[in-house]
């Protein structure tokens, strides 16, 4: 296939994988239940870091050579089948404004609960309606940056898997599990002694109030409404950053980040 695709360079916008490579980014990035569209030098990198399955690449007839680089510094796995577009088919297909010439499709991981529960007092998040995925993928790459397990996603939380929300996490997503939940399922977390901390814009506790060192899960709400009254009645703690002048409340984004910040610090200090 890669000898073949190398020497044969699609122009035409009919072409079946042309077809595929322009629905997945029309359908944002979601090409099924197990497969995704990735586009970028970046997200490719943290694909192949993260051992993800890549079933098909597509690279702009002027990338070539630097993907070849890319992938055998990068990879010890078998070159995928590759498809080598002409720069006009590449551009028209995928959805970024500044195409970076290399696209793929990519397996995505099935995590797994036992996973979450093989480590003693787990730091676990749960949102709760964060509907832009920008801000779900910034809070998807602190919270890996943080030592977060997993990651719990109620109804009304945007897909992890948005093309959006993949490009603002960095590549997180490839590596942290996200379950999608109700709040009846968070019972899991009850059951295995995990606390669940309602972050507030106010009347909460300090940071440094919260048990953050014991089995915990920070819950994170809808940017405009927070948390609703449900979640909040499931709640064993609450916590408010405290903050000065007029401002009412923090993007959800930056309150999980610090929130998730402040955990870490605590876990860290508290295993000294």
């Amino acid at each position: 296939m890669d000898s073949v695709a190398s020497n044969y360079v699609i122009r035409s916008r009919q072409n079946a994988g042309v077809k595929a490579l322009r629905q997945a980014f029309a359908n944002n990035g979601r090409i099924d239940d197990s497969r995704v569209a990735i586009e970028g030098e970046h997200l490719l990198e943290e694909a192949i870091r993260s051992g993800l399955i890549f079933e098909q690449v597509f690279v702009r007839e002027d990338s070539l050579p630097h993907f070849r680089s890319l992938w055998n510094t990068r990879s010890s796995a078998a070159l995928p089948p590759l498809h080598v577009l002409a720069p006009d088919i590449f551009d028209g297909a995928v959805a970024t404004e500044a195409p970076q010439g290399i696209a793929a499709f990519v397996r995505m991981p099935i995590p797994s609960l036992g996973d979450v529960w093989s480590v003693p007092s787990p730091l676990l998040l749960v949102l709760e309606g964060i509907q832009d995925p920008g801000n779900l993928g910034t809070i998807l790459r602190a919270a890996e940056a943080f030592g977060t397990r997993a990651v719990f996603a109620l109804p009304g939380t945007a897909s992890p898997w948005n093309l959006k929300a993949v490009r603002a996490s960095a590549g997180s997503v490839f590596r942290l599990p996200v379950f999608p939940t109700s709040l009846a399922g968070l019972a899991e977390l009850h059951n295995h002694g995990v606390r669940l901390c309602a972050a507030v814009a106010r009347d909460g506790a300090s940071p440094d109030e919260i048990p953050w060192s014991s089995g915990i899960a920070l819950c994170v709400g809808n940017e405009g409404r927070g948390l609703t009254s449900e979640l909040l009645s499931q709640a064993t703690d609450r916590v408010t950053i405290r903050s000065s002048g007029a401002v009412e409340s923090l993007n959800a984004a930056v309150a999980a980040s610090i929130l998730l910040y402040e955990a870490a610090r605590h876990r860290t200090t508290r295993q000294k």
